[in-house]
């Protein structure tokens, strides 16, 4: 049967107009709860506005960074738990950028899917705003993308962008040496890496998302989902303290491969893997896994999220600085001379 000629509409196509602008006015209350200073206007323009005297900056240098939440999404759309994947993305960018010095000051959101379903996606975008908030920074914008034929079944993907400064001279790494004091930062879970293997171990287990949880309380997929956490406001006080030499956000690639990137050339690092007690996911993850130490450790962060690399002298105040700010702190190794990561002892 022919189509009439101009009988088709977008919303014939998948994609809902009204429905999307629904979901703004949703989130614009979320999103003006993470106003600061410097931020020149709301929701709903072509772009943002940031005034950077107005956020206290005399020569600023400007610092971007952008990440996802990878397949931990996968848990969070069979799970329908939608509440923290949202902090997890602002997380992986803003702690970033403050591993070079810089404090975030604003953050936009992607957001697709096949078929726009207006709860959900406030859900997942007001635990962005949550995590804005943790985070000191404004979420000024951001793109809901509706992609009929591109996800399906309630799929959907994230990922984020954010914009820090810092002043001209003042970033990160600087000054480490040999000697320096590693503080290890405690995590909070498996944060938001390695979960193509973390999904990969649950299915050899036999266990589904709504099992009880081997290794804590509530269902082995509300575990896995405990946020990220954000390290920026404890930092960047440690940092204005002095002696904060340089900070490692320990990712994709673990303890092994990020803690070289915070180094300069001819010096490494020797860590005490007894220095700290390996949480219990991730004593989990191992035996169920049959994962090797190696492994372990150039994949998860294995209990430390945040590495700080601190001038020895002042380690104790740091320490202290971290503690009164909410950080589980671990003295965990040196900067010697050479190269790379050097373990001693075993994780437990």
């Amino acid at each position: 049967m022919a189509i009439a000629r101009n009988g088709l509409s977008y919303a014939d196509a998948g994609v809902d107009i009204d429905a999307g602008n629904a979901l703004v006015e949703r989130i614009k209350p979320a999103a003006a709860a993470t106003k600061r200073a410097g931020v020149m206007d709301g929701l709903g323009g072509f772009g943002a506005m940031f005034d950077l005297k107005a956020a206290g900056y005399d020569d600023p240098i400007l610092v971007a960074a952008t990440d996802g939440v990878g397949t931990k999404l996968r848990i969070a759309i069979d799970t329908g738990v939608m509440e923290t994947v949202g902090i997890d993305l602002v997380a992986m960018c803003v702690n970033d950028l403050v591993c070079q010095g810089a404090e975030p000051l604003f953050f936009l959101d992607y957001f697709a899917t096949g078929k726009l379903e207006i709860e959900a996606a406030a859900t997942v975008i007001e635990g962005i705003a949550a995590g804005c908030k943790q985070a000191g920074c404004a979420l000024v914008g951001g793109e809901t993308a509706e992609m009929p034929g591109m996800y399906h079944g309630g799929d959907f993907d994230l990922a984020g962008f954010s914009v820090g400064a810092m002043e001209r001279g003042t970033h990160l790494p600087e000054g480490v040496a040999q000697g320096d004091v590693l503080l290890g930062l405690a995590s909070n879970g498996v944060h938001s890496n390695g979960y193509s293997l973390v999904r990969k171990i649950v299915e050899h287990s036999g266990l589904g998302w709504d099992a009880d949880c081997p290794f804590a309380a509530g269902t082995l997929g509300q575990a896995l989902l405990a946020p990220t956490r954000i390290y920026v406001q404890s930092t960047l006080e440690a940092f204005r303290a002095g002696g904060l030499h340089a900070l490692a956000h320990i990712t994709g690639g673990g303890l092994t491969e990020n803690l070289p990137r915070a180094l300069p050339d001819g010096l490494g690092v020797t860590i005490d893997l007894g220095a700290w007690p390996l949480p219990p996911v991730f004593d989990w993850l191992a035996k169920e896994g049959g994962l090797d130490q190696a492994e372990m450790l150039k994949t998860f962060n294995c209990g430390l999220g945040m590495i700080a690399i601190v001038d020895q002298n002042q380690a104790d105040g740091l320490t202290t600085i971290l503690q009164q700010a909410g950080e589980i702190v671990h003295r965990i190794g040196v900067v010697t001379e050479g190269a790379g990561v050097t373990y001693q002892g075993r994780l437990a």
